[in-house]
């Protein structure tokens, strides 16, 4: 996945998806050439299932959980639950490269179903007792990506000292 260039002047939809992306391609760029036992290993002893590897699989999970269960309605067998709030972050020594195509597939189809609904739709399954807009998902996710972006960004520093991107 690569950055594209993200439009001065479009409608709605399209700014969100384009922003979406480019913070999606940023999480290829910040892990590229990142060595697989670094990708699993956790700097944090309070957050122990902090890894760049744990990250692109709850990214992963975001993108599925919000599009696929939320909007759509459809039944997805999620990995976190009351009893493993953050199972979405187990990577369970699954290789970087699985997860990132794993995530790229994900936002690939994502993409799809957005471009075919309007920002107005709204999701199939509520959250909190409320049901959001497509364009709420889209603005969540563009939030949620670029947050966990920092995160790897700050990992990744302290792993091997790669900088930038």
């Amino acid at each position: 996945m690569e950055r594209i260039q993200v439009p001065r002047a479009a409608d709605e939809a399209a700014m969100l998806i384009a922003w979406l992306d480019w913070h999606r391609a940023t999480v290829f760029v910040k892990t590229e050439g990142l060595a697989e036992d670094l990708a699993h290993r956790p700097l944090l002893a309070s957050s122990p299932l902090m890894t760049i590897a744990g990250l692109v699989s709850h990214l992963y999970w975001v993108e599925r959980d919000w599009v696929d269960h939320v909007l759509l309605g459809e039944a997805v067998d999620l990995p976190w639950s009351a009893e493993d709030p953050d199972g979405d972050f187990k990577a369970d020594g699954t290789p970087l490269a699985g997860l990132l195509a794993a995530y790229e597939r994900q936002c690939a189809h994502n993409n799809e179903v957005v471009r075919s609904l309007s920002l107005d739709t709204e999701a199939a399954v509520e959250r909190r007792q409320e049901r959001v807009t497509l364009r709420w998902i889209l603005v969540h996710l563009v939030e949620e990506t670029a947050r966990h972006n920092g995160h790897i960004d700050i990992l990744r520093e302290m792993l091997d000292g790669v900088t930038g991107g």
